[in-house]
């Protein structure tokens, strides 16, 4: 189910309206293997990841310097690039931002960051407007029900962002840019590796003073994000590793409300809502502690994170909104590997303990402002064969143990073949599950938004089937993937009779996504790199199209290096097809209206410029064609801007 920003208004209504656990993963695991090969952490639980071309699941890695080509400052515009996924921002930088894959719900992804999930615990979703991109980065996304390694929220897939050790990217760097929209951001990271401790510690900044986001509106709608975060590995010895992560984030945006005068021409659409504003405050821990016995081949890991969000609204007359959510988990992982130089066996086990706490700290009469919680145990079995670089299998299982809803089994398994011609054939198919949230079952407030005790979890079943095709020496690869999933129990909003106030349901018919997923990219000379993805998409539920759900999504990327490579420039196109939204038109019953956004395609230019070893310049054009269209309905989108800047390294 899509949560809005807490608004008690029209506009946090049409967001609600607009849609129908513990992860771990190792924060400090190598990127590549001794042959340069990419290694997926997110797809094992075993602590030591697995070869992406020996996986049967869908996976995209976005790597440093693929996010650092395209001038990438919000996580989420990259992410327009991988197949599978569609993006909806209300409006400008700063506003509120939802990913969905293969047309699952935005909650039903589960986002990582260095392993800790960061899902804001009290509406159960990750807000992606809020994260800063840092170039010393890679980005994991694994399609596909992932739920039998992470439990709920994993229907969709897993997005996961890595921040670098101090070992992959050593040294001082500083940048600095400024542009339209009176947009200034700058970030600085110092890293490295000293004896047994590697380190690496970052700050951002993003600043803007935006630009109108309702249809007839002349209010700038502007952001301040906020972003520091440390990473410390510790290494005593070969056959002990302690990590801690810590992660800090700040938002300040403004925001707009719809218009609820029943009298107005405008009534349902987004207006100026002069004052009306929301702060975000997050914080992020892990600590990990890492044993190996057996020569490396007997792992065994024992984590504790913690997540904590608190949100609040304004609006002219002060404050009107706001939540808090915790997260507390643990877990234990041991994994064995064990076979010969060409077979190689792996059995993981993992326990993970997790509580929830919520409190809706809106003041109202109307809300009830006490804490509420819910526990969770999930146990996690997992089995990998890797024969050789051509074959490979997996399968897991996982049975969560939740003291509000029913037990719940969840499980998959993957596989993968490469020929000898440059082939390779995969499949995957498995099972998710998404419990409901507390805004979902407790409401927001008593005449805006009514919670519903009685819904079940989300289950979801789905396969997909791809093959892929490397030509020449790994100069380029192809790649299309065919998926089917079916979601039951699906939570949605509806509005009864009598007084139509908006309250979450489950829905007695399936909820039906399938597509097809193309990539390619190639690099057929030194000087030029290419990237395409493409996805078609078919969502419906009881036969009618799911909202913000595009038939059509596709992306192109071109960048251009001189000989040298101390010049670059990159060349973005993205497409994004005709979709459905719903809109409160009616003032007199308040019923729900699907509307149809019309497509529309951007263009973004980039270049950048080794002046010396040391220091660089770049600028970039977005929406070169200053593309008029909205991504929610009656949210407006920025149009052209430029921005230039500097970057200093040592």
């Amino acid at each position: 189910m899509n949560i809005a920003v807490y608004r008690a208004s029209l506009s946090a209504l049409a967001i609600a309206a607009a849609s129908p656990a513990f992860a771990q993963a190792n924060p400090d695991l190598a990127t590549t293997d001794e042959a340069g090969d990419t290694i997926v952490v997110t797809a094992s639980r075993s602590g030591e990841g697995i070869r992406i071309d020996q996986l049967g699941s869908s996976v995209t890695v976005l790597d440093a310097k693929t996010i650092e080509n395209r001038q990438t400052r919000v996580l989420s515009d990259v992410l327009r690039d991988v197949p599978g996924v569609a993006v909806s921002r209300l409006g400008a930088i700063g506003g509120q931002t939802q990913l969905r894959i293969r047309g699952t719900e935005g909650n039903h992804v589960l986002t990582l960051i260095d392993g800790i999930e960061v899902s804001d615990p009290f509406n159960g979703e990750y807000d992606f407007g809020t994260l800063i991109a840092s170039p010393a980065a890679r980005i994991e996304v694994l399609r596909g029900q992932q739920s039998s390694l992470y439990g709920s929220d994993a229907i969709g897939g897993v997005v996961h962002y890595i921040t670098l050790t101090g070992a992959e990217a050593p040294g001082i760097s500083a940048r600095a840019e400024g542009g339209s929209f009176e947009t200034f951001s700058g970030d600085v990271r110092v890293a490295g590796v000293a004896g047994d401790l590697d380190y690496a510690v970052s700050g951002a900044y993003l600043h803007t003073g935006g630009s109108p986001t309702a249809r007839f509106g002349t209010r700038d709608i502007g952001s301040d994000n906020v972003g520091v975060s440390g990473k410390l590995i510790w290494s005593p010895s070969e056959s002990f590793k302690l990590t801690g992560v810590a992660r800090y984030g700040y938002t300040d945006a403004e925001f707009n409300n719809s218009e609820f005068d029943g009298t107005s021409p405008l009534y349902g659409t987004i207006v100026d809502s002069p004052g009306a504003y929301y702060t975000s405050q997050s914080f992020h821990g892990l600590l990990r502690a890492e044993f190996t016995a057996l020569d490396g081949r007997w792992t065994n890991a024992l984590t504790g994170q913690v997540t904590d969000t608190v949100r609040k609204s304004y609006s002219a007359f002060g404050r009107d909104g706001g939540s808090e959510g915790r997260r507390y988990k643990g877990s234990f992982e041991s994994s064995l590997r064990f076979g010969t130089d060409t077979v190689v066996h792996r059995l993981t086990a993992a326990v993970d303990v997790e509580r929830e706490e919520f409190r809706n700290t809106t003041p109202s009469p109307f809300v009830f402002q006490g804490k509420r919680d819910t526990d969770n145990i999930g146990f996690v079995g997992q089995y990998e064969l890797l024969a050789g670089d051509a074959f490979a299998v997996g399968a897991s299982v996982r049975h969560d143990e939740n003291d509000r809803f029913d037990d719940a089994t969840t499980f998959r398994i993957q596989s993968s073949y490469k020929l000898p011609t440059g082939t390779r054939i995969r499949g995957a198919y498995g099972t998710g599950v998404k419990n409901p949230g507390y805004y979902e079952l407790y409401g927001y407030s008593d005449g805006v938004f009514i919670g519903n005790p009685d819904l079940r979890p989300e289950k979801s079943k789905g396969w997909e089937a791809g093959i892929e095709q490397t030509i020449g020496d790994n100069q380029a690869t192809i790649g299309v993937t065919y998926f089917d999933n079916k979601l039951k129990g699906e939570i949605y909003t509806t509005y009864p009779a009598p007084d139509f106030i908006a309250t979450p349901a489950n829905r007695t018919t399936t909820s039906k996504q399938r597509g097809v997923e193309v990539f390619a990219s190639a690099r057929p000379i030194p000087q030029i790199e290419l990237d395409l993805a493409y996805t078609w998409l078919k969502a419906r539920e009881n036969g009618a199209v799911e909202v913000r759900r595009p038939k059509h999504v596709a992306s192109f990327n071109a960048t251009i290096f001189s000989n040298d490579e101390r010049f670059s420039t990159t060349l973005t196109l993205r497409y994004n097809g005709r979709q459905t939204d719903v809109a409160f038109l009616d003032p007199i019953f308040f019923a729900p209206t699907t509307v149809s956004l019309k497509e529309y395609v951007l263009v973004n230019l980039n270049a950048n410029y080794k002046l010396t070893d040391a220091i660089s310049v770049f600028a970039r054009v977005e929406n070169l064609a200053n593309e008029d269209y909205e991504e929610v309905f009656s949210y407006r989108t920025q149009g052209r801007a430029a921005y230039g800047g500097v970057r200093v390294s040592f």
